[in-house]
């Protein structure tokens, strides 16, 4: 229990510390009144609470929207406010003019990808965002609004044109400044936590299921194969029994409407998903075959809530929240696979290559201990009937000399 519930809750215990390893942009094209303001309010880390990082990007270097929105789909920022060109300007200009068609929502535009990380989103980056948007903005509209009436009523008098004109546009005064969010990789499908997270607990427990069920079956035959065949029938039929589990669980997906397009066409989505999950199962799946080879179908459970307990935990909030000990997890089979789900089914950046190389990696490590694991065990089987035939009894000679052909007919298949 010591040795896996920690990582667990380790996982969650400190992201409200790290709040501030979240990498947020500022881009400031106004230059002016509206833009500068808010920076004042967003650049402050002495107001209570917890901050982004927040850091003022020239405009320049930055370049156009849709340099932005590229930038904050490779995960160079988790949410990048723009303060657009002349929004001061618009805003004095339409309040002069009366002018009925501006939008204070084209002010400033907000944009994030909510299928990077839903949890971090929802939970720390759009409510900060927000709160300081709403701080920011109402305190700049109460203060340009008494501003401007001071202007229009000098005095006693009061400007009765500029009161009119005020009144064909009211959106100038209140809210005066708004902004637009755009999500740029919605987390549309509530089901598809069931394979970037919780389904991963699944998937590991049938690969549990299929290993106990196959070492019941080797049982029978293991006596009457050698060593190369027995090694043979434990690598074969994991392969083999993946395929069908696989693609079963890939299906469970479909029916439940996961969208297998968000990248690729739905075709060629589903099969790359169906892909991903048979490497998965074969790297979680050989490591428990592995393993069972020394803990005997007795003691495995404990290796499996080990290897689920520390394959999940860094899957639960993006490396920026999690302490630095859970940067293990890019090379576990679960956080890559996580990964490339949020890629095949969100459009989310993901290096697919490394997947398909931890996965591979997982996959031929556990070939080898599994090959030398049974060696081993064979080599100490072979060990303990020899020595029970030297330490027979007189009386059991007849016996003795039964366990000593075992033995040998034994050392001839290995």
């Amino acid at each position: 229990m010591w040795i896996t519930l920690p990582v667990f809750w380790g996982a969650l215990a400190s992201s409200p510390q790290l709040v501030g390893n979240l990498q947020a942009w500022y881009i400031n094209r106004d230059g002016a009144r509206i833009g500068n303001t808010l920076w004042d309010t967003f650049s402050n880390t002495s107001a209570p609470g917890a901050h982004l990082s927040w850091a003022l990007v020239d405009p320049v270097a930055a370049g156009t929207n849709e340099d932005i929105i590229n930038a904050v789909l490779q995960n160079q920022a988790w949410v990048a406010v723009v303060v657009e060109a002349n929004a001061t300007t618009k805003l004095s200009r339409a309040r002069t003019n009366g002018d009925a068609n501006y939008d204070p929502r084209t002010a400033i535009t907000v944009y994030y990808a909510q299928a990077r990380q839903e949890t971090a989103v929802g939970n720390y980056v759009l409510p900060i965002t927000t709160q300081i948007l709403t701080a920011s903005v109402s305190a700049y509209a109460t203060a340009s609004a008494q501003r401007y009436f001071a202007q229009i009523t000098p005095g006693t008098d009061v400007n009765q044109t500029a009161v009119q004109l005020l009144s064909q546009a009211p959106q100038t005064i209140s809210p005066a400044v708004s902004w637009t969010m755009v999500n740029l990789r919605p987390y549309t499908t509530p089901a598809a936590q069931a394979v970037t997270l919780v389904g991963n607990i699944f998937l590991t427990i049938f690969t549990f299921i299929m290993t106990m069920a196959h070492a019941a079956a080797r049982v029978i035959l293991a006596p009457r194969l050698r060593l190369s065949s027995y090694l043979c029938l434990r690598l074969v039929v994991p392969f083999i029994a993946y395929i069908p589990l696989s693609m079963s669980y890939t299906l469970v997906s479909l029916a439940f409407g996961l969208p297998f397009d968000g990248r690729f066409s739905a075709a060629r989505g589903f099969l790359l998903a169906f892909m991903f999950n048979y490497l998965g199962m074969l790297a979680l799946g050989l490591s428990l075959e592995a393993m069972i080879t020394l803990l005997t179908p007795k003691f495995i459970p404990y290796f499996l809530f080990i290897l689920i307990i520390y394959n999940v935990a860094p899957t639960l909030l993006p490396p920026e929240l999690l302490s630095p000990f859970f940067a293990y997890g890019e090379g576990f089979p679960i956080w890559n696979l996580s990964q490339a789900m949020r890629g095949i089914l969100f459009n989310t950046t993901t290096d697919f290559g490394q997947t398909v190389g931890v996965m591979v990696g997982w996959i031929s490590v556990s070939c080898g201990t599994l090959v030398l694991f049974t060696w081993w065990m064979r080599r100490r089987e072979l060990a303990a009937l020899l020595q029970d035939a030297s330490i027979a009894e007189p009386s059991l000679r007849g016996s003795r000399g039964d366990v000593a052909e075992v033995a040998v007919e034994e050392t001839k298949k290995v």
